[in-house]
């Protein structure tokens, strides 16, 4: 793959923060990786943050339209969001939703959908999943695990591993339904009410074979889903504007909303 010079030393210096960060008995050190992945602060009147849970730092960005060209929110939860009367700008409209997440967000796209399917809102419709190379795994050691390994940039399957045994309960293994949703453990979801997905895939990712199970799972379970494959494309391309597939998916992602949305009109 023919990477940009600029992306290639951003690239370089991944590796060596991960590894300064994290430690061997999965446990990250938290003061140094703040150092490094400094919160971006909100920019008034086009952002701004709310509070959910002060205890667990729960908190969310709004993004107003109105005042800038960039709409949008993440890390929204969905029952607090149908009460949100007088904190979301008056230009949201509540029945026009869609999740989105990249990587671990899009794992966590998946399971608050699910777990929204099943609670009654009054004013929150949601209309899509956008899941941008979302963070699965499983026990089984894929095709595309054993082919790139360790060669590829952004994410290796060494760093898989780490992320999942800093993450799951002590005693689970990587079929743990959090982790491999369509798997031994995992539940069925064909009675779950889940609103139409786009997956976003990568030829250079080394977790993209359990992305494409998880398209297959869903289509299984009945649902809707459009799988969209970057030969060129590492783990967390998105985040690199300048490389072509970057363009191509945004694109496809808006397609994707416009055709959303124009079954509700």
């Amino acid at each position: 793959m023919s990477i940009p010079w600029k992306i290639k030393l951003i690239l370089s210096l991944i590796s060596p923060i991960r590894y300064l960060c994290f430690r061997s008995n999965f446990t990250i050190n938290r003061s140094l990786f703040n150092f490094f992945d400094r919160k971006t602060p909100p920019s008034p009147p086009s952002s701004h943050d709310v509070i959910v849970d002060p205890s667990r730092n729960l908190w969310f960005r709004i993004f107003n339209p109105s005042a800038t060209d960039n709409g949008g929110s993440d890390d929204l939860p969905l029952p607090f969001l149908d009460s949100s009367v007088g904190i979301l700008p008056p230009v949201a409209d509540l029945t026009r939703c869609f999740l989105a997440g990249d990587s671990a967000g899009g794992n966590l796209a998946h399971h608050v959908a699910v777990r929204g399917s099943g609670f009654k809102f009054q004013r929150v419709k949601l209309r899509g999943v956008i899941a941008l190379q979302p963070f699965f795994g499983g026990e089984e050691r894929t095709e595309s695990e054993i082919r790139i390994g360790n060669s590829a940039p952004c994410l290796t399957v060494e760093d898989a591993d780490w992320y999942w045994k800093a993450f799951l309960p002590n005693g689970s293994n990587r079929d743990h339904p959090a982790v491999n949703v369509f798997g031994p453990e995992s539940a069925e979801i064909s009675s779950s009410e889940l609103s139409d997905s786009i997956i976003v895939v990568g030829g250079l990712d080394p977790i993209q074979d359990w992305q494409k199970r998880y398209c297959e799972g869903l289509r299984k379970a009945g649902k809707e889903v459009r799988l969209l494959e970057y030969p060129n494309a590492f783990h967390a391309f998105y985040i690199f504007p300048e490389l072509p597939e970057y363009s191509l998916m945004m694109n496809e992602i808006k397609d994707f909303m416009i055709h959303q949305l124009k079954k509700i009109t």
